[in-house]
């Protein structure tokens, strides 16, 4: 009875807790996930021309934010309104150095609520344009000194229809630059600097409502108004996720007075959040229905115990004239004090477990009610019909009836026809988890138990047989008593097969995830680290190379939509665009075998020498099919004829999900003193990095290129050098989306297919521990041994624990190429292909499994001697205890 209220405190334990957690992780990994999104993505904001006066539109603020659907009303946290001028319509001219001469000055303007209260004003004052003056504008002093700006200066803007003049009236630094409020200020606070000729500055200023009246008319560049609200993620939730995203899809399609739309993309990343849960959920009602079947057989099984051991009570009751009533209902006063509060006390503890309330715990009563009434039940079953001889309870090996070979038979076509339904529809239909192919796994494990069942006895009486020849009694009786099926039951042996292909089966899904991520991370940092930049001098290579914990370098320069052309000869035609990555194909490899990741460099591209004729290239399949065996791509304004030498699907440095590129060998292309091929990226390999110093020399490096390029000396660059490392990449694939509840399912999955499959072997032992020690107590009187009495049960347990744990293997290791695609695996994995992979720790930890179970078995049969007291169960009267 004991037994009994412990399983049914961890069914319900389980049951409460699971759901809370799963509840739990999604909801942090979506407000992980909203929260990493870019402004123009996560953000809800409408834009349109917005006529004089612009600042009416503050009126529009809140009444936008009312008539958006429902829910995101009461999401909105904060909200913006801004007049704006494009930076590609306006320019900055002036009689003033620098304005005069030198690169064009791209100059946009803005006024928008919440930037004076987030920035701090370091030298004039905030703009207070009046009616037919000059605009007042500030600017950051990132800006003032890129453009070596300075208050009081006079402005002078141009746009397509006449000019402007303007003030510069202070100059600000921003409270906190990732303040939200200067998403769209992006050009203000960091200035982009010309890097090549005929490249322009571009920058941005903050001017008022009226400046950007003044500025529009003077020069005819319409002003664009802006209503931006952001949702707070804090109050997102899994349970809402659908009714938010089918609110921003509706809000994209409503026709708002102004004639602004709605520009976000917030529905289609809670889209893909969404198709990650619902995968996970899935795959997190397959491990939890595999450990709920096992708990459940665990309680039958004992439930079926604690009958055996009182058979001989409930007979003398019948044999005096009980009814069957009146012995269910003396089981079930016995039970009923003790099962319902076991459940009671699970379900409170898992109601504690950090998560959202959901529905009524309907599954815990039911759990509640089987714990109670699965005595009395079985109990009323067993007494049937009365009986006068003790029947052998270790010959299980009898005829099966023809009902059980019909339910069998049921069983194994339930498991086929569950399959051929789940490969067809999935596990995610959009309903919801569909309860019968959630429990198809669980069929195909009962279903390969019934069948190890039936096929077991075989082997084993041929293996008594060979044991009845060799020397010695102790072999030959345990083969013999596996043979006669006492520990080899059917109940035990499907809970612990349904408990280890659970088991597996979390372990070959988490590997084959993890597997795809490897690849994943390698395509994408194709080294130890990947350093990325706008433009780095053609001798920054050496300066990176003698950075501390360096060991190579390697030189990159990779774009996107470059020219394809027929050939170099013909560049005025082109036959389309792809990404194409210039690399050094001798270091490549060098810093690909110091960093030890799996990447395979082609050997076109290691043996490639500067020639006459066309380098070889590595080709995307798209490419090839289109430009044949030759053709020309553009690489910095200069066509270079290439030869197909390999097509691939992917290569590491393009991106993931890149359809048309183009590889070329560095070492094979022609370059002139005055025209070098200049790098953006460079792979490189080293243990214990010193990253800031990486990181200096890098930028170092760029502004020697722009200082080059500008002919005065830089101080800043226009794109910090950033490190991503291999590493960094993989670890940040494991916390981003639903991959926490990715995770609780599997660990739930095979740290509880473990537990339960040790208790299954636990009560395997216990089932027949009463006949094993009147067994043990005549062969002590022979002479036996107890280090020979626990070989005995180990002889018993090996075929039990061995067919099981090999079954269930086999059955988790077949579960993720029997479901196939079905299992969403692909929603984990950024373009990247999944394919099963089975670690070989995964065939460690079932072979240690049998190992702890043949352990589990002996402590459990120690425990039973000592209590049973071996030396006395011979004893008249005493043969069934």
């Amino acid at each position: 009875m004991g037994l009994l209220a412990v399983l049914g405190l961890v069914a319900a334990l389980l049951l409460t807790a699971a759901p809370r957690l799963t509840g739990e992780y999604a909801d942090r990994g979506l407000r992980a996930d909203v929260a990493r999104l870019p402004h123009l993505v996560r953000d809800v904001s409408l834009a349109g021309q917005r006529p004089a006066p612009v600042a009416a539109g503050q009126a529009d603020l809140d009444r936008y934010a009312a008539e958006l659907p429902q829910p995101l009303p009461g999401l909105v946290e904060r909200r913006w309104y801004a007049a704006s001028l494009d930076e590609e319509q306006l320019f900055a001219i002036g009689d003033e150095p620098p304005m005069n001469g030198g690169a064009r000055k791209m100059f946009g303007l803005r006024a928008q609520t919440g930037v004076v209260e987030a920035a701090e004003l370091t030298a004039g004052r905030w703009p207070r344009t009046r009616l037919g003056g000059p605009a007042e504008v500030v600017v950051s002093g990132a800006v003032a000194e890129t453009l070596s700006l300075r208050a009081g200066q006079r402005l002078r803007f141009a746009g397509r229809d006449g000019q402007a003049d303007a003030h510069l009236v202070g100059v600000f630094e921003p409270r906190d630059a990732a303040d939200p409020v200067w998403d769209d200020l992006g050009y203000a606070l960091e200035p982009v600097v010309p890097v090549l000729d005929g490249e322009p500055y571009v920058v941005a200023g903050v001017t008022d409502w009226v400046g950007v009246d003044v500025i529009s008319a003077g020069s005819g560049v319409p002003a664009v108004g802006g209503w931006r609200y952001r949702l707070d993620e804090r109050r997102l939730n899994a349970a809402t996720l659908e009714s938010v995203t089918a609110a921003v899809a509706e809000a994209r399609r409503m026709s708002w007075s102004s004639g602004a739309t709605v520009q976000t993309s917030l529905d289609g990343a809670l889209s893909r959040f969404a198709g990650q849960l619902h995968a996970v959920q899935a795959l997190l009602a397959v491990v939890q229905a595999g450990l709920v079947a096992s708990l459940l057989g665990l309680i039958v099984l004992a439930a079926r115990l604690t009958v055996l051991r009182r058979r001989d009570e409930f007979a003398l009751l019948r044999a005096r004239g009980a009814a069957l009533s009146a012995i269910g209902l003396r089981s079930l006063a016995e039970s009923a004090p003790v099962q319902p509060l076991a459940v009671l006390v699970g379900w409170f503890v898992g109601s504690r477990v950090p998560g959202r309330d959901g529905a009524f715990p309907w599954l815990v009563l039911a759990v509640a009610v089987l714990t109670t009434a699965v005595v009395p039940v079985l109990a009323m079953h067993s007494q049937r019909r009365v009986g006068v001889v003790t029947g052998r309870a270790d010959v299980a090996w009898r005829r099966p009836s023809v009902r059980r070979l019909t339910v069998e038979a049921g069983v194994l076509v339930l498991a086929a026809l569950g399959v051929v339904l789940l490969r067809r529809r999935g596990l995610a239909p959009g309903a919801g988890v569909d309860a019968y192919l959630s429990s198809v796994p669980v069929l195909v494990a009962v279903a390969a138990a019934l069948v190890a069942v039936r096929l077991l006895p075989w082997p084993l009486r041929a293996a008594g047989r060979l044991a009845a020849r060799a020397r010695g009694a102790v072999l030959f009786l345990g083969v013999a008593r596996a043979g006669r099926g006492a520990p080899v039951a059917l109940g035990p042996l499907a809970v612990l097969i349904v408990a280890v292909s659970t088991g597996v089966f979390g372990g070959v899904v988490t590997t084959t995830v993890a597997a795809a991520r490897d690849r994943a991370a390698t395509l994408t940092v194709p080294a130890d680290a990947w350093l990325t930049g706008y433009t780095f001098s053609p001798d920054a290579q050496d300066a990176l190379s003698g950075v501390a914990g360096v060991t190579a370098v390697a030189r990159v320069w990779v774009d996107s939509n470059r020219r394809l052309a027929p050939g170099a000869g013909v560049p005025s035609r082109q036959i389309g665009t792809a990404r194409v990555l210039v690399v050094d194909g001798p270091a490549f490899a060098e810093v690909v075998a110091r960093s030890g990741v799996e990447v395979d460099v082609p050997a076109a591209l290691r043996a490639a020498a500067r020639g006459d004729g066309p380098v070889p290239a590595v080709v995307s399949s798209q490419v090839a099919a289109q430009v044949g065996d030759r053709a020309a791509v553009d690489v910095q304004g200069r066509l270079y004829e290439f030869r197909v030498a390999e097509v691939a699907d992917a290569f590491p440095g393009v991106g993931l999900g890149t359809e048309r590129f183009v590889v070329l060998p560095w070492q094979a292309l022609p370059e002139y003193e005055y025209t070098p091929i200049i790098p953006n990226r460079y792979l490189v390999a080293g243990d214990d990095i010193d990253q800031a110093q990486l990181l200096g020399v890098a930028d170092d490096a760029q502004r020697r290129r722009q200082s080059a390029v500008l002919g005065v000396e830089v101080t800043r660059t226009q794109v910090p050098a950033a490190l991503e490392t291999w590493r960094a990449y993989r670890e940040n694939l494991d916390r981003t989306g639903a991959n926490d509840v990715l995770t609780l399912a599997f660990t739930a999955g095979a740290a509880g297919g473990t537990a339960l499959a040790v208790l299954a072997v636990g009560f395997a032992v216990v089932a027949d521990a009463a006949g094993r020690g009147r067994m043990l107590s005549r062969l002590r009187t022979l002479g036996l041994s107890a280090r020979r009495g626990r070989r005995l049960l180990v002889y018993e347990l090996v075929p039990l624990v061995l067919v099981a744990a090999l079954t269930g293997a086999a059955v988790g290791v077949a579960l993720p190429r029997i479901l196939g695609p079905t299992l969403g695996l692909s929603a984990f994995v950024p373009g990247v292909p999944v394919r099963d992979h089975l670690d070989p720790l995964v065939l460690a930890s079932v072979l240690g499994l049998v190992v702890l179970g043949l352990v589990t078995g002996l402590a459990v049969e120690n425990l039973m001697n000592r209590r049973m007291r071996l030396g006395e169960v011979l004893r008249l009267g005493e043969e069934n205890r």
